[in-house]
């Protein structure tokens, strides 16, 4: 099992790069670093910017498409990966549950992708991806179509329902990703409570 960190994005909203934020006193993409050499034999970050992220000491790979976009994020580290099934997320995800990423990581047998639904629908950047998803994506990229979302209805997809993320994650903090100053400030608060 790999897995793949996205830290691409334009971070136009934050103004600064997202993976670098600090969140009670750490930062975001170095804890993200930690929780997932602990959970995988293969760590990969995706990024256009390999130099920002040496320190790190991980595998890094860039996009295969210019396009950019977090499908051809996925594709691109899925291109890479040295294992059958990865586990993705996104770079600004600071409330990451090892727990049920390992009870995600367990329903992957025969499936295509395993993807939760949260309160707010599917969470592609919370979701493991199997090598099968490369054609299709593949061909989906190249008709110019970069929504991860329209992948999924040709895919053989286990759907982690809201019931069964409920007691590892009951606030679904897990799926929380901080795009502007405002939402920066409201994990902080979190973090500060433990959430």
């Amino acid at each position: 099992m790999t897995g793949i960190i996205l830290t691409g994005g334009k971070s136009s909203r934050m103004g600064r790069n997202k993976a670098f934020l600090r969140l009670n006193g750490e930062v975001i993409i170095e804890r993200t670093v930690r929780l997932f050499k602990t959970l995988f034999d293969e760590v990969i970050l995706v990024t256009n910017l390999p130099d920002e992220y040496k320190y790190l000491n991980t595998r890094i790979v860039s996009d295969i498409y210019p396009q950019g976009g977090s499908l051809i994020g996925i594709y691109s580290g899925l291109y890479h990966s040295s294992s059958q099934y990865s586990f993705v997320a996104a770079c600004d995800m600071p409330f990451l549950k090892k727990d049920f990423i390992e009870y995600i990581i367990k329903q992957k047998d025969n499936y295509d992708i395993v993807i939760p639904f949260s309160k707010d629908g599917q969470e592609p950047l919370h979701a493991v991806y199997s090598r099968t998803c490369l054609n299709p994506m593949e061909g989906q990229i190249k008709r110019g179509n970069l929504k991860i979302i329209d992948i999924i209805p040709g895919l053989k997809e286990r759907r982690i329902e809201r019931d069964e993320i409920i007691p590892f994650d009951p606030e679904f903090t897990s799926f929380i990703n901080v795009n502007t100053p405002s939402e920066l400030k409201m994990a902080e608060e979190m973090a500060r409570k433990g959430s």
